[in-house]
């Protein structure tokens, strides 16, 4: 009798276990092509975005510098055309003929002013809101910020016999005046909330030495507040160089003291349709320049300023 031999079958391979470290875990083939797609056109989206926002903002403001450059016959021939040549005798009519170098010495000299003018007192009423609880504070604070509401149009008429009664209507320190009550309450809003954001403990050390309050703000919390003060600054500077509608009503007596949007407005009036445009754009240009270049400057402080109180 015979017995038969077992014969060799292959084994079936083994399935992985769950604890096995060899073990790989199933593949999605699909997962990182989705993500890659969904961030590609995240990314294409912003960009485009992006790139579309700087045209519209940057666009305007190239195609009036090319423009300064070129005589009125071919602005009027050709207004999307490049100029033939740099025509810098545009730069030098605006300043001169159309006494647009007097304007801009108006409106620096308002400026000068009123702008550490309005960071001083502003910053000064911001220090008490922020740190000195007193009865009636919330009412005075919500009082400021609620002028940031009223439409300045509104006031032109009762703020326009104020300034004839007090003998203020048509001269510079008038101006002056009007441009730091109408920049007050953003001001104080802004540095409000930024005092608010600094650390009291050396306050608090400095008036254990001694020191008054008034000490204390100028030469410890007014530096600590520095990238504040320059980034509300350079917005009040913007303001008070942009303003028309204020000097418009209250400063109406010598062309002579007209500021410089005052006079750019007044030469294209006058001008009509006969108007030297290539002038025209010239001092366009030379009334933007100085807010770009004290933009491009402190460009990283008004970013520091606008960030300092996000994180403690």
């Amino acid at each position: 009798m015979t017995t038969a031999e077992p014969t060799d079958t292959p084994r079936a391979a083994e399935a992985p276990t769950a604890g096995d470290p060899k073990a790989k875990k199933p593949s999605s083939p699909l997962l990182k092509p989705e993500r890659s797609i969904e961030g590609t056109v995240l990314n294409v989206f912003s960009h485009g975005f992006l790139i579309l926002w700087a045209v519209l903002a940057a666009g305007p403001l190239l195609w009036a510098l090319m423009t300064a450059f070129k005589p009125s016959a071919s602005i009027l021939e050709s207004p999307w055309g490049l100029p033939d040549g740099l025509h810098w005798e545009n730069w030098s009519n605006a300043w001169s003929k159309a006494n647009i170098g007097r304007y801009t010495l108006n409106s620096f000299v308002i400026v000068i002013f009123s702008v550490p003018l309005t960071m001083l007192f502003g910053s000064m009423a911001a220090y008490v809101l922020a740190r000195f609880d007193f009865r009636g504070s919330r009412i005075v604070y919500f009082t400021f910020v609620g002028g940031m509401a009223f439409p300045v149009v509104m006031a032109l008429v009762p703020l326009f016999f104020v300034m004839k009664n007090l003998a203020l209507l048509d001269t510079r320190h008038g101006l002056i005046m009007v441009y730091i009550a109408y920049s007050m309450p953003f001001t104080i809003f802004f540095m409000t909330t930024f005092f608010r954001t600094l650390p009291s403990s050396v306050a608090e050390a400095a008036e254990i030495d001694g020191a008054s309050h008034s000490r204390i703000f100028f030469q410890v919390m007014l530096p600590m507040a520095k990238p504040g003060l320059i980034s509300v600054g350079i917005f009040n500077f913007l303001g008070h160089w942009n303003q028309y509608v204020l000097p418009f009503a209250l400063n109406q007596g010598d062309e002579d003291d007209y500021v410089l949007t005052q006079g750019i407005g007044f030469l294209f009036a006058q001008a009509g349709y006969r108007a030297d445009y290539g002038r025209l754009f010239a001092g366009l240009m030379m009334a933007a320049l100085p807010i770009l270049i004290v933009y491009a400057i402190f460009q990283r402080q008004v970013q520091a300023g606008l960030t300092a109180g996000a994180v403690k």
